[in-house]
């Protein structure tokens, strides 16, 4: 996404391990994005870092990667029919600045039959994604409306980054 709005970088995956608790899910994300960057900065000090860490909520629990297809399974059966919030915190590091922020989307599933859930894990799509969905690909097809943005359920909300750049720089 950050292609997309003509940024040159290099990914660099921090292998900070998650661990769900009781955090409230604004806590939760922004405590992630900013450690995630934070490893990243001990080899890169003087990098513009850029972390982020988003995560699916359904009736206040936290929902993350699927740890298999059994559970991408579960998770989407959970959805259907449901509203359920996309939270993805951003933690930005320049310098020996930061600044994080966080975004909020509601996401509501139509009905979905153990038949489709079944044949979109299939595709593989859901194994790496937060509440087992890729808004931007096949997941797509199981999505009523959203309230919030777009960019944030597919991981990273761009608008909320640009606003954060521009007030990190003014």
């Amino acid at each position: 996404m950050l292609k997309q709005v003509g940024l040159k970088f290099t990914q660099i995956p921090s292998h900070i391990e998650e661990h769900l608790n009781h955090m409230k899910p604004e806590a939760f994300v922004l405590h992630y994005a900013q450690r995630k960057a934070e490893e990243i900065k001990k080899y890169h000090p003087n990098a513009f870092i850029v972390g982020a860490d988003t995560i699916v909520v359904l009736n206040n629990n936290i929902i993350g990667k699927p740890k298999n297809e059994k559970d991408a399974f579960l998770i989407l059966h959970k959805l259907s029919e449901q509203c359920h919030e996309v939270f993805t915190g951003v933690a930005i590091l320049f310098k020996d600045q930061v600044i994080t922020d966080f975004s909020k989307t509601k996401v509501y599933f139509n009905p979905l039959s153990d038949v489709d859930i079944r044949e979109y894990v299939k595709t593989g799509e859901p194994m790496d994604k937060a509440g087992a969905y890729g808004i931007q690909g096949y997941g797509s097809q199981f999505i009523e409306k959203i309230e919030g943005c777009y960019f944030n359920v597919m991981g990273f909300p761009i608008p909320l980054f640009y606003d954060m750049c521009k007030r990190l720089f003014s």
